[in-house]
């Protein structure tokens, strides 16, 4: 659903495919040498307007600045990412302005985890350990693929812009 297949030996994020809404595959090393900020987001979410907005606004700082931020939506909490990938895609473009990549939509936990999350979680865990605990658990990735922080859902995206900074090496 939405990513290929991994075997244990990645290292890098770089080394993942994953499908864009229109079902293209989208090989990840495309994104060597940029900070990523990978995020599962949700439209239906009570997080969702402010992530959104303060995604978008990110974007707009950084994106000159060899940054990215890689949205993929999921479906898996509360059934608050209930749309076609397209819909997902016109709601947030629409909506939120967002000109990042959206991908295909996939799944954070459980047996059918997106292999791009096993590695994400595996790299980085969080409160529960390396299961995903809701919308909006947001990564960061170094410019060579290395999972650098992970940060939950009340996390701000704006208040990781230090971090963000300091990655692209502007601190």
């Amino acid at each position: 659903m939405g990513a290929t297949q991994s075997s244990p030996a990645e290292t890098s994020i770089h080394q993942f495919a994953v499908k864009d809404t229109s079902g293209k595959e989208v090989d990840l090393g495309i994104y060597k040498g940029k900070v990523l900020l990978v995020v599962n987001v949700a439209s239906k979410c009570g997080f969702t307007d402010r992530n959104y907005t303060e995604l978008t606004e990110l974007y707009n700082k950084y994106k000159g600045k060899d940054f990215e931020i890689l949205a993929f939506p999921c479906n898996q909490f509360l059934r608050q990412e209930p749309g076609t990938d397209q819909e997902i895609k016109e709601f947030a473009c629409t909506r939120f302005k967002a000109e990042y990549p959206i991908f295909q939509k996939v799944r954070v936990n459980g047996p059918n985890t997106a292999p791009v999350y096993k590695f994400l979680k595996t790299s980085k865990s969080g409160f529960l350990g390396s299961r995903i605990k809701w919308n909006f658990t947001k990564f960061l990735v170094g410019k060579e693929g290395e999972v650098i922080a992970r940060y939950g859902t009340s996390t701000a995206p704006l208040s990781i812009e230090k971090d963000i900074k300091k990655a692209l090496g502007e601190v």
